[in-house]
């Protein structure tokens, strides 16, 4: 809405019935749009407690009663110096010792709401930006994968060299000693196949990077999480995932795969490390595993790391989504039948990292709310940050609620999306694919 022939004026001048113009953007303050006529003393003290020294206001649209008053860039010094010492200041004290007791709470009050809702729209741009950016990057890294495995058949070393530029690309935005987050994104970006790639090259570096490794190592595991799964570009797509109602035949054609991503990666030229993750990423600490039926230490701790991330995924993530489990569920599954399959300490270091309930649970709260967890922080994992379901706010309006900080309020119990309420179900909206990025950890804003 245009003003007409807005002056500025003194905050502390403001009147009921003058009409001002807010010279700020609409997420900085709680009114509905930055041009109106002030209607109660609240909306005044509103208006004081956003920061501003003065602001526009408009004579002709404003009440006849409140006309006169003098705006703070044409008020002539005469005016002043003319009055007797102390006049203002008494003029200001009659004016607040004229406004009823109710009405200064009723004005405290307002303050405390405008500094409250600008908190909370402060919170809420940082919250899209940081989503938004997660999911930027996941997108990026599913097409560059693409583009790689598109080169692997034709031009290895340039496929080599992609997925390099790719794996340097994250460990870079993962390396040095802060803390980081781990993200559900609202999205899985790209095909399965590419999307199945990332998650378990972004959690198999973050395992990595819990143990210490070196930029070597994390880029020789990378790489390998990566391209775990190469050799089946050379199979037909119905063999690209196993499952029990195959032929015997086809089984064996299935477990191929790993032989024929192992030829890929000589041809790729890949390092020894990366080449033996793709080797050995079906490989079990108990010796059950193929094509070797390696055990304990001969599998290297990175190929060890990639096929628990690998299960975890696929546990989270099947072709089929009716039959996709829950994070949580799945890490349960993982800790009730994988103790023989996978390295206990893994186990342990990966439940440690993602919590007991990971990024993409539908969870019940100790306040009998529903919620979805939506962040963790891997070094802090068991007081995640939640999606709430409020019915009373927009779902693109929730903030988060980080259970570090909110007392006394913790996770009661996993729960299947499938037994939410309805409407909590259409709120918490949980994706049918489950997908992971990271962040440095950021602590939440303070209240100003």
């Amino acid at each position: 809405m245009k003003v007409a022939h807005p002056d500025l004026i003194d905050v502390q001048a403001l009147r009921v019935g003058m009409f001002v113009h807010l010279d700020m953007g609409w997420m900085s303050h709680p009114f509905p749009t930055s041009s109106f006529k002030i209607s109660s003393p609240a909306q005044i003290a509103t208006i004081r407690s956003l920061g501003l020294k003065r602001v526009y206001w408009s004579p002709q649209q404003s009440d006849a009663t409140v006309g006169g008053v003098v705006p703070a860039q044409t008020r002539p010094a005469d005016l002043v110096d003319a009055a007797p010492p102390g006049a203002a200041r008494a003029t200001a004290n009659a004016d607040v010792a004229e406004v009823p007791t109710d009405e200064v709470a009723a004005a405290e009050a307002a303050q405390r709401e405008a500094r409250e809702r600008a908190m909370r729209r402060r919170r809420l741009v940082v919250q899209r930006a940081a989503q938004k950016a997660a999911q930027r990057q996941y997108a990026a890294a599913t097409q560059a994968f693409k583009q790689a495995a598109a080169l692997v058949l034709v031009r290895p070393a340039d496929a080599r060299a992609e997925a390099e530029t790719l794996t340097r690309t994250l460990i870079d935005k993962m390396v040095g000693d802060g803390e980081l987050t781990v993200r559900l994104l609202t999205e899985s970006t790209g095909d399965n196949a590419s999307a199945h790639a990332v998650n378990v090259s972004v959690v198999s570096m973050l395992m990595g990077r819990c143990f210490g490794f070196d930029e070597a190592e994390l880029l020789d595991l990378g790489l390998g999480a990566l391209l775990h799964d190469i050799g089946k570009i050379k199979l037909p797509s119905r063999l690209h995932h196993f499952d029990e109602s195959l032929l015997p035949s086809e089984k064996r054609a299935y477990r191929e795969h790993v032989a024929l991503g192992a030829a890929l990666a000589e041809s790729m030229q890949l390092t020894p490390g990366a080449t033996a993750v793709i080797e050995q990423h079906h490989e079990a600490v108990n010796g059950s595993g193929f094509p070797a039926g390696l055990n304990g230490d001969r599998i290297t701790l990175a190929a060890r790391i990639v096929a628990l991330v690998n299960r975890y995924d696929k546990l989270c993530n099947p072709p089929a989504a009716a039959r996709a489990l829950t994070p949580h569920e799945a890490l349960s599954t993982l800790f009730a039948n994988g103790q023989a399959t996978f390295d206990a300490t893994l186990l342990n270091r990966f439940i440690k990292m993602m919590g007991v309930y990971p990024p993409g649970s539908t969870v019940q709260l100790t306040d009998d709310r529903y919620a979805m967890v939506v962040s963790v922080n891997s070094t802090r994992p068991l007081k995640p940050r939640v999606l709430v379901y409020e019915p009373s706010v927009p779902r693109e309006e929730a903030l988060h609620l980080d259970l570090e900080t909110a007392d006394g309020i913790g996770v009661r119990r996993s729960i299947k999306p499938t037994h939410l309420p309805r409407p909590a179900l259409d709120y918490l909206a949980p994706a049918q694919r489950v997908a992971y990025f990271f962040e440095p950890f950021t602590p939440e804003l303070e209240p100003a």
